[in-house]
């Protein structure tokens, strides 16, 4: 999945009128599923950049397991402890979501695709209620150096 380069088309009336028509996510779900992949594609560069001394080889491309690994991340990092209630309030429960998302945003334009992706690589990468235990929240948070205590919610929750 490549994010398109015009951040500012998310505030399009007829691209949310579009993205409203295709399923029963908030435009805020959709508004983080396009900030998590400029993070998920900006971590998987640097993951090759430390093997391989470059970039990604497919310059802002990832594939939906790793988008969806990011969007774990991206979801903890961002929201901490209420990662879960977030997602929920989004109507978010499965990586299933991710991936209907995903393509309602490339079929209004927004995102981009090549011919190896399929929504059928966002299917049950992980199981939400496992990753989004508070337990494992608070490994996650850990290891990227936040204590759950500091962890406040940098957006609004909508």
């Amino acid at each position: 999945m490549v994010a398109m380069p015009d951040p500012a088309s998310m505030e399009s009336e007829s691209i949310v009128k579009a993205l409203m028509e295709r399923g029963p996510y908030p435009i805020e779900a959709y508004q983080f599923i396009r900030e998590g992949l400029e993070y998920s594609v900006g971590r998987v560069q640097a993951g090759t950049r430390d093997v391989q001394g470059a970039g990604a080889p497919d310059g802002n491309h990832v594939t939906g397991q790793q988008l969806c690994m990011g969007l774990l991340d991206f979801a903890i990092s961002r929201y901490g402890m209420l990662a879960p209630a977030v997602l929920e309030r989004w109507r978010i429960h499965r990586t299933d979501d991710f991936g209907r998302m995903v393509f309602a945003m490339i079929d209004v334009g927004i995102m981009a695709k090549t011919p190896s992706d399929s929504i059928e690589d966002f299917r049950s990468v992980y199981d939400f209620a496992e990753v989004f235990a508070p337990d494992s929240i608070r490994r996650r948070l850990a290891a990227a150096g936040s204590p759950p205590a500091q962890r406040e919610p940098s957006a609004p929750i909508s």
